[in-house]
């Protein structure tokens, strides 16, 4: 675990988790504001906040996994994809970025276009309970998408996962805003509520459902639809952050051969 977190390959990942939150969380948000000559539409909305996504997950996804949501990173810890520490790094990078970005847009934006910042709220007569479900459907759906479309084990074409996943992200937003405004992301309704001081009383919504639609996406995909085969030990290793999985083990015996080849001579 001290190794995985003093190498220096952990902290950029760790910073750019952080960096990728605040910048969806700006042109998300940003797509959001009621501007007084054009106000925006749900497709506008959602088409931003697939684009964002997409967008980070193809620049910044080889540094960190491109997580850019507390749900998603808890739902690979209990998947047994990263390790304990490494969640929590990221899961606090995104609170921060989400923070950072909403400050951003809040000190950019005009005092007439501002608005509430695009704060998540229930609309339409839906319940904290209904509210729930929906958060939970559609970070479910999202969830599986980013599964299936990063998973290494798989031999068939998956086409674009930054593609995919920012459509997955556009479907979302298509049908949630008119529930809640459409979280699936605690970090994106953290941000702005902490900005504009809004914490509804139903602002748990958008962390219970979003989480839990992951987790239970994370559940059926890595323990029942394609469990790994790793060893108790193993899986142990990886919250740990100490697995080194065989082909790494087999790079660094053959490096040490070759330096105990080169001492002889």
């Amino acid at each position: 675990m001290k190794k995985e977190v003093c190498s220096v390959a952990f902290f950029k990942a760790v910073f750019a988790e952080f960096l990728a939150t605040l910048i969806f969380v700006f042109f998300g948000l940003g797509s959001a504001l009621k501007w007084p000559s054009a106000l925006p539409s749900i497709l506008q909305i959602s088409i931003a906040f697939g684009l964002a996504i997409g967008t980070l997950a193809q620049a910044l996804g080889p540094v960190s996994g491109g997580h850019i949501n507390p749900a998603i990173t808890l739902a690979l810890l209990v998947g047994n994809q990263i390790s304990l520490l490494r969640a929590i790094f990221y899961v606090a990078a995104q609170l921060v970025g989400a923070i950072a970005g909403a400050a951003l847009l809040y000190w950019l934006a005009p005092l007439n276009a501002r608005g509430n910042l695009a704060v998540n709220a229930l609309s339409n007569s839906t319940t904290p309970g209904k509210a729930t479900v929906v958060e939970l459907i559609l970070t479910f759906q999202l969830a599986l998408c980013i599964f299936s479309s990063t998973d290494a084990r798989r031999t068939s074409p998956v086409g674009s996962p930054a593609l995919s996943i920012g459509l997955s992200v556009t479907l979302g937003h298509l049908v949630g805003i008119y529930f809640t405004g459409c979280s699936m992301n605690p970090a994106r309704s953290f941000g702005p509520a902490v900005i504009m001081d809004r914490f509804s009383p139903s602002h748990w919504v958008f962390w219970v459902g979003p989480i839990v639609g992951a987790i239970l996406a994370a559940i059926l995909y890595f323990y029942l639809l394609f469990p790994s085969s790793l060893s108790l030990s193993d899986r142990v290793a990886v919250v740990k952050g100490t697995y080194e999985p065989e082909e790494d083990w087999e790079d660094h015996r053959e490096e040490r051969k070759k330096t105990i080849e080169l001492t002889a001579h």
